[in-house]
């Protein structure tokens, strides 16, 4: 477990995380979202002692992680895939980090096996792509075999494959009852993996909430109705808290009123549906909802490009 209590970390005049508390429990997939600058990366670093705290505490498993005697079998993290002398091989750096541990040598071959990295192993890392660098850096998070895994953006790189091992992998050892604590931009990634958001804006906490109720907060956009009768069906449906727009001469689309109300409604009426679908938010458009007055480097939506 990840227990963080009003933490605050300022550099200078600029207050990076701003009295910050969350806890990342064990058994889920935890997503930790912000915008670019909202203290993300500062808030990880501090978890695993890269960096002090101005104020505030945090611990894994109870202790601060400079406690701990073997701290990569306490948590296992991947802050950046390219950490890793460019001369040593896949094996020799794996090594390197397990004789600091004492863990043995068939740890090292297995996680080399997990990573999909045994023919490359003996390749020096400088020559590795972004997406083998990320299997590096994976399979160093889980040499100790730590209860807690924290990664930030592990699918950078990837391939499709890749992809899918290691939302396979986070999705299995939160099965398995470990913390798991993800950071990433890949929305519809995030929304696959993730049981449990927490989501951070210019340092602050913004949100501490599942992933179905953090989309359910953010508001649907009415249930989408087709069908043949549509004045019949609008007159039906029309109430005080009830709004209807139309999309086409057949569609219509209701606020206020669900789609099994809705589907009961025509049926009593005798009016014909060939669609009833709710319009609900993706993660995405959710999170640049709650986002949209915290992001510090925003790009202009109007550039205009002229021949020379």
């Amino acid at each position: 477990m990840i227990e963080v209590q009003q933490l605050t970390k300022r550099y200078g005049d600029k207050t990076a995380v701003d009295n910050l508390t969350f806890t990342v429990r064990p058994g889920r997939v935890t997503g930790f979202l912000g915008p670019n600058g909202a203290g993300k990366s500062t808030t990880m670093r501090m978890i695993i002692g890269l960096d002090r705290p101005t104020s505030g505490t945090v611990t894994v498993n109870s202790k601060r992680y400079a406690q701990h005697r073997a701290p990569l079998q306490e948590i296992g993290s991947l802050l950046e895939a390219r950490s890793v002398h460019p001369g040593r091989t896949a094996l020799a750096h794996l090594m390197a980090l397990a004789h600091t541990h004492g863990i043995p040598r068939h740890r090292v071959d297995e996680v080399i096996e997990l990573a999909g990295l045994t023919s490359v192993a003996h390749k020096r890392a400088g020559a590795f792509s972004l997406g083998m660098g990320q299997r590096l850096g994976i399979a160093a998070a889980l040499l100790g075999d730590p209860e807690i895994i924290m990664l930030d953006e592990p699918v950078n790189g990837l391939d499709p494959e890749g992809v899918l091992w290691v939302r396979n992998l986070l999705s299995g050892l939160a099965a398995e009852g470990r913390t798991v604590m993800l950071s990433s931009h890949l929305m519809s990634e995030t929304a696959l993996i993730a049981d449990q958001l927490v989501v951070i804006g210019r340092g602050r906490l913004l949100a501490d909430t599942t992933v179905e109720e953090f989309i359910q907060r953010a508001g649907g956009r009415g249930v989408k109705v087709a069908t043949t009768e549509p004045e019949r069906l609008r007159a039906a449906l029309s109430g005080p808290e009830v709004t209807i727009t139309s999309t086409d001469a057949q569609e219509l689309v209701v606020d206020g009123m669900d789609s099994r109300r809705i589907g009961v409604t025509a049926a009593q009426h005798g009016i014909p549906l060939y669609e009833l679908t709710p319009q609900t938010v993706s993660l995405e458009e959710a999170f640049m909802e709650l986002t949209s007055d915290v992001v510090e480097y925003q790009s202009s939506t109007a550039t205009t490009l002229k021949a020379a």
